[in-house]
């Protein structure tokens, strides 16, 4: 039996039993169906309809010395009540009643889930005070106050929640030449609030260091969303009539025609945020709604481009330095688009670069300045592509090219062309795996003898999601997974999982890492080129010689507690 200061405190049971809700033989059947159940006693005997919701509630608020309340208008405060997000409130049933100073009430159907009251803490950076309500009560309060806030003057409550979580900063617009029809537009707008609502939105992305910001039109509102570690969230939702003064802003800034709305446009703005420079990519489409505005944040600061801090499997990391060193020949990574190729190649680059080296890279757009490093800018405008830049870089005595993207033969067969005459060539392709980068180079028309003799390695890879260290939780996987994976004689193996906080969206992800998959061509690979074989034949020759797959990797970071399997199943179909 509990004993607290010093007293017997009653269980559950024996409160019932003494009351008169329950005789002694149903409290005795009760307490043996949840010996084979695990479920709460108290859920047991209202499955049973043994005591009714409110007597259960009255009876647990006398055992526990919690209150016991009807939510009723006024004991909700709709302000307070997005401390808690929608859905966390529908799983966990509870809602946030009121807050004072750093205590948070919370109405709950079960004042003995501590477990629950230890997340939301964490959660909401408060102490939890729970009381005791009725479930149905709780369910439909959350439906009446979340609906309340998520309607409500289409979107001007979160907008100025939005702007009100962020603090005084001064990103400033720099390095744009506009002419006087725009100045001037601009300096009508100087005081406007839609400057202050697009520098926050700009400055907001930065401090979640996400990828994109999207801003799309919709006939009640326009969306603002960031995608941030590979997924979009919604952050905000202003008032419809807002949007068009927002796109005329941002085309200001980058120097855009603001009276074009039926063509395409690509735009660039750089802005100083947090101290330092940050490059912008803006591209409108037209729409049936009204023109989508994207914005491509390039923040070299928070780049990763240390080649050892890209989640390599250090037998793989010594391999690709050990490629990376080879004097002539051709390197492809591959992945879909948003995998990290580039930041890989930038990598591989920071790595190989030294004074005694002339590297020279071709790239659609230059992502990352770097010393040293000679850089061109492809410009399909006059013509500049790939190829033609890629003939004349062979006459500016380079050691090492990098080409941004094979995407046609002419590319193909000038980079292999410059592999097999003393260059190290590094390149990307889109393709799902390392073996595919050989069947699109044969599909492109590129013969297999030059495949054979110049392609030294192909690296595919894809980004993880990491689970986010502030809501970090560990569990025992069912054995039916464990039995999935193989790992049936992993004895007492822990998984983590996030549980979902502020800090990461309520998404239980925060950043990224890299798993890789490294293909090292050598006489058995290239038998294998040179008969054109399938990737199946591919696959075969790399489990003999024990190569990791992207599935092995993602596996074994999930293993570490790096990741889930969620996560890696998303990136990587690992349920074949």
């Amino acid at each position: 039996m509990p004993v607290i200061n010093g007293f017997r405190r009653k269980k559950l049971g024996e409160f019932l039993v003494d009351a008169g809700l329950i005789s002694q033989d149903q409290l005795t059947d009760a307490l043996r169906t949840q010996k084979e159940t695990g479920k709460r006693l108290g859920r047991i005997l209202l499955e049973k309809r043994l005591i009714s919701e409110d007597a259960l509630d009255t009876i647990l608020s006398e055992q526990l010395g919690i209150p016991h309340v009807w939510l009723r208008k006024g004991l909700v405060d709709p302000k307070i009540v997005h401390i808690i997000p929608k859905e966390k409130a529908k799983l966990y049933q509870v809602i946030p009643m009121f807050k004072i100073k750093n205590t948070l009430t919370i109405a709950t159907t079960d004042p003995q889930a501590i477990f629950i009251f230890d997340t939301l803490a964490k959660m909401t950076k408060c102490e939890i005070n729970p009381v005791v309500c009725r479930a149905d009560d709780i369910l439909a309060a959350i439906e009446e106050y979340y609906q309340n806030r998520e309607s409500s003057d289409s979107g001007n409550i979160q907008m100025d929640d939005f702007l009100a979580d962020l603090e005084e900063s001064d990103l400033q617009l720099v390095e744009n030449p506009l002419d006087k029809d725009y100045q001037s537009i601009s300096a009508q707008a100087e005081d406007s609030p839609i400057i202050n609502l697009v520098n926050m939105i700009i400055l907001k992305a930065v401090q979640d260091r996400a990828s994109d910001i999207h801003l799309e039109p919709d006939r009640n509102k326009f969306r603002v969303r960031y995608r941030i570690d590979g997924v979009l969230y919604q952050v905000m939702t202003p008032r419809t009539d807002l949007f068009p003064a927002v796109i005329s802003r941002l085309k200001i800034m980058s120097n855009l025609d603001i009276a074009e709305r039926r063509q395409p446009q690509d735009g660039r703005i750089q802005v100083k945020a947090e101290g330092r420079m940050i490059d912008l990519r803006l591209s409108s489409m037209p729409g049936v709604q009204g023109e989508k505005i994207v914005l491509r944040i390039l923040d070299s600061k928070r780049a990763i481009l240390d080649i050892n801090r890209l989640g390599f499997d250090p037998n793989q990391l010594t391999r690709f330095k050990k490629t990376l060193k080879n004097t002539f020949g051709l390197i492809l990574v591959t992945g879909p688009t948003g995998s990290g190729k580039t930041t890989t190649l930038y990598s591989a680059l920071n790595f190989l670069n030294t004074m005694e080296k002339n590297i020279i890279t071709i790239e659609d757009p230059v992502e990352y300045h770097m010393d040293i490093i000679n850089q061109n800018q492809t410009n399909e405008a006059i013509s500049l592509s790939f190829a033609r830049i890629l003939k004349h870089t062979l006459r500016q005595d380079p050691d090492i090219i990098m080409v941004g993207e094979i995407r046609d033969r002419e590319t193909a067969e000038i980079a292999i062309q410059a592999s097999l005459t003393g260059h190290l060539v590094l390149s990307t392709l889109h393709t799902n795996d390392s073996p595919g980068a050989i069947t699109r180079l044969l599909n492109m028309g590129i013969e297999a003898c030059l495949i054979s003799s110049s392609l030294t390695a192909v690296l595919a890879q894809r980004l993880i999601r990491k689970v986010c260290p502030e809501c970090r939780t560990l569990y025992y996987p069912h054995q039916n997974i464990l039995k999935s994976f193989g790992w049936e004689n992993e004895k007492g193996l822990q998984l983590a999982k996030g549980e979902g906080c502020p800090a990461c969206y309520d998404s239980g992800y925060k950043g990224r890492v890299g798993i890789y998959e490294l293909l090292e061509i050598d006489s058995d690979y290239q038998r294998l080129i040179l008969e054109e074989a399938g990737i199946n034949q591919f696959r075969e020759i790399m489990t003999k010689k024990g190569e990791r797959s992207l599935k092995d990797e993602g596996l074994k970071k999930v293993k570490e507690g790096i990741s889930t399997i969620e996560e890696v199943n998303r990136s990587v179909l690992i349920g074949d």
